[in-house]
């Protein structure tokens, strides 16, 4: 059984630092806390296990180059018969066991998954502060733009302090303006994760980026 528990989030101005307004929405949770526990711990594995590749991959007798003609005749010559000079016991031959390319695929329901957001959304609700326009256009980009922006919400880059930007879409010169900040991740609002949400000490939204999370995620 699920409850619904609504976030009255502040909005900030981006020219005086001052509440502006507020904004309301809803999340869905499970009446269970052990349950929330569960589904979260399900949806981090999912997305760890499917970004998971194992990239070793040997060769088997079939896939090494050569070992077409028989080496010596079968019979008449004192040595132990051998059908081709690429069998796994002879130097240069294939590998026996050995690893081999994998895909790992953990599968988790849709519903589970956007369980799991809505609870991560629900607990960073203290660490969050939602932007009325954090960022406008950049061009070109500029990393120092972003930095003044994120001082003026009282967000240090300097220390060891992880900060998600959640934006409506990521444009190619904001994205060339944050990938040089170490602590600093932009993300757009349909492409929350599970590890981005885990790993940010602070997260900061924009305005029009909250109403699509509330939209897709509490469908």
């Amino acid at each position: 059984m699920n409850i619904k528990k609504k976030l009255i989030y502040s909005i900030i101005s981006s020219e005086d630092n001052k509440k502006k307004e507020s904004e309301e929405i809803v999340v869905k949770l499970s009446k269970k806390k052990n349950n929330n526990i569960h589904i979260l711990h399900r949806a981090l594995i999912h997305q760890l296990s499917n970004h998971r590749n194992r990239n070793a991959n040997t060769q088997t007798r079939g896939e090494v180059s050569g070992g077409g003609r028989k080496p010596w005749k079968q019979k008449g010559t004192g040595r132990a018969r051998a059908g081709s000079n690429r069998s796994p016991l002879w130097r240069g031959g294939g590998v026996i066991f050995g690893p081999r390319h994998k895909r790992y695929v953990n599968k988790i329901n849709k519903k589970e998954k956007q369980l799991a957001l809505r609870i991560l959304i629900d607990n960073k609700f203290k660490n969050t502060i939602i932007a009325e326009n954090f960022i406008g256009k950049i061009n070109p980009p500029n990393t120092k733009i972003i930095v003044n922006n994120l001082k003026k919400y009282n967000l240090n880059i300097n220390i060891n302090n992880n900060i998600l930007i959640i934006v409506s879409k990521k444009s190619h010169d904001l994205y060339l303006s944050t990938r040089n900040l170490k602590n600093v991740e932009l993300l757009a609002a349909h492409h929350l994760n599970i590890v981005s949400l885990l790993k940010a000490k602070q997260i900061i939204i924009n305005k029009d980026a909250l109403d699509i999370i509330n939209q897709i995620y509490n469908e």
